[in-house]
């Protein structure tokens, strides 16, 4: 409760900074200041813009258990365009669910954001739409570990259910800033913190903002004649690091009644756990180590996140996670 109003207590101190900053830059520089709303009011608009349907991809998962899977491929303003061309393409991914057809036989859906620029200048070119689509596939089967097919085929309709559920499993992108003297800022940073802020309070969705698999140019296509977005590898999507062995438990006080979740997960190639890279929402658990392993839990109970504690057995080799349930 002492670290709910401490964070409030310092939102508000900003707040207050801020409108005081805008006040003399009102009064200093009316011409500033009136650019200055403007800027904001139109990134707040774009910021809040809705994800909009692009392409729906349909594959077949392999592991770890076999089903159809819909990937909606999106345009997103929160989504960051690449800085140039030879940078890595920033993707976006949502939840991944499953559901029930008229047939009544199941199949899973998930979400995929781009940029909305890359998804414009992906269009003026099949290749480029294609790796966009390999993209997509590669993120899915990175951000769940998954195995999936290496065909897939595009969707007549652009969406897999409701735009509504779209939007529910994208949620909101989470950032987090390490703490800063507010009083050397500038009223435009001091107002994109707050809204950030605000912003990781108002949905608890687990979004994951990654940089892409580099692609580069396969040994037949040398040609530089045209500036692709994406550049090429090869035609397959790239191979998912193998899940570690794990076992997730609840556990119960009968003291006071609490329940808690211990997560263990064998990890025989690891030295450190600074190598480890772990993060928990209330949902769901993502552990990754680069080019070593991958593991993606839907968690049975909701936790406390801020709760949660991780030790590495250096001599067994074994993490062990331990969250409150709610």
């Amino acid at each position: 409760m002492s670290s709910s109003l401490g964070c409030t207590k310092e939102v508000l101190q900003q707040v207050n900074q801020f409108w005081s900053m805008l006040d003399d830059l009102s009064q200093n520089d009316p011409q500033s200041y009136q650019k200055f709303i403007e800027k904001q009011m139109k990134q707040g608009t774009d910021y809040n813009a809705p994800p909009q349907p692009d392409s729906c991809l349909l594959t077949e998962m392999l592991e770890p258990k076999k089903g159809l899977l819909y990937i909606n491929v999106c345009g997103w303003k929160r989504v960051p365009t690449p800085a140039d061309e030879n940078k890595p393409v920033p993707v976006c991914g949502g939840r991944l669910e499953t559901d029930t057809d008229e047939g009544g036989d199941d199949y899973s859906v998930m979400d995929v954001a781009f940029s909305p620029a890359v998804l414009q200048q992906a269009q003026k070119d099949k290749r480029e739409k294609d790796q966009v689509h390999l993209l997509a596939l590669s993120f899915t089967q990175q951000q769940h570990g998954l195995l999936l097919a290496q065909q897939y085929n595009v969707s007549s309709s652009k969406l897999k259910g409701s735009l509504e559920d779209m939007q529910r499993r994208l949620g909101s992108l989470k950032q987090s800033s390490p703490a800063t003297n507010t009083a050397s800022q500038t009223p435009a940073s001091l107002l994109q913190q707050i809204s950030l802020r605000e912003g990781q309070t108002e949905d608890s969705t687990p979004v994951q903002l990654i940089t892409s698999v580099q692609l580069t140019p396969g040994p037949g296509d040398q040609s530089n004649k045209t500036k692709n977005l994406i550049q090429v590898i090869s035609s397959s999507v790239t191979a998912q690091p193998p899940r570690p062995q794990h076992q997730l438990t609840v556990n119960s006080d009968p003291r006071d009644l609490s329940r808690s979740l211990e997560l263990t997960v064998e990890l025989p190639k690891v030295q450190s756990i600074t190598e480890c890279h772990l993060s928990i929402s209330q949902d769901d658990v993502l552990l990754e180590v680069e080019d070593m392993y991958h593991l993606h839990l839907e968690l049975p109970d909701t936790v406390n996140e801020e709760s949660a504690s991780a030790t590495f057995n250096k001599k067994k080799r074994i993490l062990t996670l331990q969250v409150s349930i709610l």
